[in-house]
């Protein structure tokens, strides 16, 4: 399989995180995402929608992580749920994660690190960090006595909500303020295969 990702994407580090745990063999592909590179005609023909990650498995592509985490669990019968209870309880989560949590933290994270200075906008930012904060919220709560978000073991739920929790640039994220989210990531990072997405993915510094 091949991964066009940068190291920068929360999204695309679902994407590998689920490969690399599943310990499938796969190839990353440098995306120049912060010089338009995903814009670009030639790009838009591996992805019509102009993003990464994209996902390359034979004559097969996949676009939106969600769907190549999906992809990965089906092949391995890894990570989805053990049970067609937990199943949906999954997959509950990576939709919750994507409308809440790593849309809000991707956009925070970007607007406070990856824009120039003068165009970084105080009252979105502000805005942004409450929608930030009220899905970490969530998520702590939901980890209170528990080691996972579904059963006994790591799941879809988990990579997907962990995607922005272990990158260090600052967009209203402290782990020592949740401490049920604290442990729970130093669970996921204790697993088999397990990379910091720096480490995991290509990337390029960002000049801003």
């Amino acid at each position: 399989m091949k991964l066009y990702c940068f190291g920068q994407s929360g999204n695309s580090y679902k994407a590998a995180l689920t490969l690399a745990l599943a310990d499938i063999e796969w190839e990353p592909i440098f995306v120049d995402f912060f010089n338009g590179e995903a814009r670009t005609p030639e790009f838009r023909k591996i992805n019509v929608m102009g993003e990464v990650p994209v996902l390359i498995d034979g004559d097969r592509t996949f676009t939106q992580s969600g769907v190549m985490q999906y992809h990965i669990a089906r092949l391995t019968g890894k990570f989805d749920g053990k049970t067609q209870e937990e199943k949906y309880e999954v997959l509950r989560w990576v939709l919750w994660d994507n409308h809440k949590m790593s849309s809000q933290a991707g956009a925070t994270r970007f607007i406070m690190n990856f824009l120039p200075e003068a165009k970084r906008p105080a009252e979105a930012i502000a805005f942004m960090q409450g929608r930030v904060k009220a899905a970490l919220t969530t998520l702590d709560m939901a980890l209170e006595g528990r080691d996972w978000l579904v059963g006994d073991s790591i799941t879809l739920a988990d990579i997907s909500c962990c995607g922005y929790l272990f990158y260090p640039e600052p967009f209203g994220f402290e782990r020592k303020d949740y401490p049920n989210i604290d442990a729970w990531l130093d669970r996921i990072a204790a697993q088999p295969g397990w990379k910091h997405p720096y480490d995991l993915m290509p990337t390029k510094e960002v000049v801003v």
